[in-house]
């Protein structure tokens, strides 16, 4: 799936972070979502590395990436702390400055790096969410509906690691076929990587401790920003026209313009996970973008 691209796991300061490197041109970071690794990536980063240097991760706590271990306040689990990983991995690899696309959780990483080390990002493009400020901030009945992880994951330990552990294959299962609008995205074998990968009791520790750090750390990072400084490179956001963000927000795109300058975006007609759901569109959206 990853046709000539090398594995790697690169020490950074905080945790090893495993991934990929292919392709040839300007350095580009991919960053998965939930319940996924960097995986989700092989129907478009082999396109893209026609282009461009791309460098596909685990972040901190998933796949075959570290699971340091947390604190009282989850910060070894902020986005703030899992996008410095990110930021330690394109350093080894040799490159100061670079592009970013994310989904899902993967999003928030690459929006938090951007704003936090803003010599270092040149283009950001962030896939089906809206900042974590604005999430909760605009949250009501049908948010606590639709996103029903962000208050089950962040539950207190160990209630939602008890439930995951005794069957991950359940919640995977139920992410994967309930967010998706397209049969057939994720064939037999990455199904099973992404379940595997999910059945390990300090993955499933590493990613509630993600989610409790999203309405403490992450929110109050957010807040503190707002007003006082933006995302100062171009911005491309997606969202599934069918899924959670278009059903909560309007104008979502009017979001993502409170927070940077150069902002442009469009809906996909599939689901939430837009790089397995419509790779094709996937892939044009990003070069018409990056280039």
């Amino acid at each position: 799936m990853f046709d000539r691209f090398e594995e790697f796991d690169i020490s950074t300061a905080g945790a090893s972070i495993h991934g990929r490197r292919g392709g040839n041109g300007p350095p580009l970071l991919l960053l998965h979502g939930i319940p996924e690794t960097h995986l989700m990536w092989h129907r478009v980063a082999p396109h893209l590395a026609e282009r461009y240097t791309v460098v596909a991760t685990d972040l901190r706590g998933y796949g075959d990436s570290g699971k340091p271990p947390s604190t009282a306040d989850h910060e070894p689990y902020s986005m703030r702390a899992i996008g410095r990983d990110q930021l330690g991995v394109m350093r080894h690899l040799g490159y100061d400055q670079f592009s970013i696309v994310g989904h899902d959780r993967g999003a928030r990483c690459a929006y938090r790096l951007a704003l936090d080390h803003p010599d270092a990002v040149l283009r950001l493009a962030v896939m089906d969410v809206v900042p974590v400020g604005d999430a909760y901030n605009r949250a009501d009945k049908n948010f606590s509906l639709l996103y029903w992880q962000w208050s089950f994951l962040a539950a207190p330990e160990p209630t939602p690691e008890q439930f995951i552990n005794a069957a991950p294959a359940n919640l995977v299962g139920f992410m994967l076929n309930t967010w998706s609008e397209v049969k057939d995205a994720f064939p037999t074998e990455v199904r099973g990587e992404y379940i595997e990968k999910f059945s390990h009791p300090d993955t499933v520790h590493a990613i509630c401790e993600e989610f409790r750090a999203s309405p403490t750390l992450d929110y109050q990072q957010d807040e503190a920003d707002r007003g006082n400084r933006k995302i100062s490179c171009p911005v491309l956001f997606l969202w599934s026209q069918r899924g959670s963000v278009a059903k909560l927000y309007d104008d979502p795109l009017a979001i993502w313009q409170e927070w940077a300058d150069d902002v442009r975006g469009v809906p996909v007609p599939v689901g939430h996970f837009i790089p397995e759901e419509a790779p094709e569109e996937t892939t044009r959206q990003l070069l018409n973008f990056l280039q």
